[in-house]
């Protein structure tokens, strides 16, 4: 399939060579997948379930093992990074998950803190000692996801949106230089999805911190995204700006099923 690459004139932080994912069972995730993703962008990634969306995200932090290939942060080869160099890589790369993956019983503060984890000793951590700063860190955190007021509520006592919120200040106490997005409003309400968006695009901007957001709506993918990757098969597919996605490249993507469902929702 033809392939559209988009011009990243912005210092690479996320780089993929010929990156390749073959599970166990023979499902090829990844095929020959290069790209190159500069600081500050924010990338949208788009295509079917099972079109590799999620493998490349959790390949990009090594919570995947890629089979051949390389994949670089920043200047560093997390493929091939060992012990205390992998920890101080994926210290820079926060993950926000679909399923939030916040422990429910906890306070706020404790579940955001834990982003905090990387920068200091098992012991410290077992003990759950974080120093002031962390704790400064945490709070401005949650600023930036206007949940302040929420700082001491148990995790379990909020809503889905409000869940999905503490994961992005959790991921913001990284300090990351990369935010990795999966799914992270797939179930969410619309109203509840625009509000997380807002919060990821606002952070992009205001922090200069490198975005990707695994996406099924077509819709959120042109409204959020300057630069949109498809994938169909573990292949790419698309590569450029959200204005050049237009219905033939999605028709690539997704084939017609999809753009017929979208004009559906339009007509509703």
């Amino acid at each position: 399939m033809a392939t559209t690459q988009a011009a990243t004139e912005q210092r690479p932080v996320i780089q993929l060579v010929n990156v390749n994912k073959t599970y166990p069972n023979g499902v090829q995730g990844l095929k020959d997948l290069n790209l190159s993703i500069g600081q500050g962008e924010f990338v949208i990634v788009i295509g079917l379930s099972g079109a590799g969306k999620s493998t490349m995200l959790r390949s990009i932090n090594r919570l995947n093992e890629i089979t051949s290939g390389d994949i670089i942060i920043d200047g560093q080869s997390i493929t091939r990074a060992k012990g205390k160099a992998l920890r101080e890589i994926r210290r820079n790369i926060g993950m926000i998950f679909q399923s939030f993956n916040l422990v429910k019983r906890s306070s706020v503060l404790r579940n955001v803190l834990t982003g905090r984890v990387a920068y200091h000793s098992t012991l410290n951590m077992l003990l759950g000692i974080f120093p002031k700063k962390d704790k400064e860190i945490a709070y401005d955190a949650l600023k930036r996801v206007n949940l302040a007021e929420k700082v001491y509520t148990r995790a379990d006592q909020l809503s889905g949106g409000q869940q999905q919120r503490i994961s992005i200040a959790r991921a913001l106490a990284q300090e990351p230089k990369i935010i990795l997005a999966d799914e992270p409003v797939a179930s969410l309400d619309p109203v509840t999805t625009e509000r997380v968006m807002d919060d990821l695009l606002r952070i992009n901007r205001d922090l200069g911190i490198t975005v990707l957001v695994n996406l099924h709506s077509i819709e959120l993918a042109r409204k959020y995204g300057d630069r949109i990757i498809g994938l169909r098969g573990g292949e790419l597919v698309f590569d450029g700006p959200t204005a050049e996605a237009t219905d033939s490249t999605l028709r690539a993507i997704y084939g017609e099923a999809i753009l017929e469902e979208e004009d559906n929702k339009e007509e509703a």
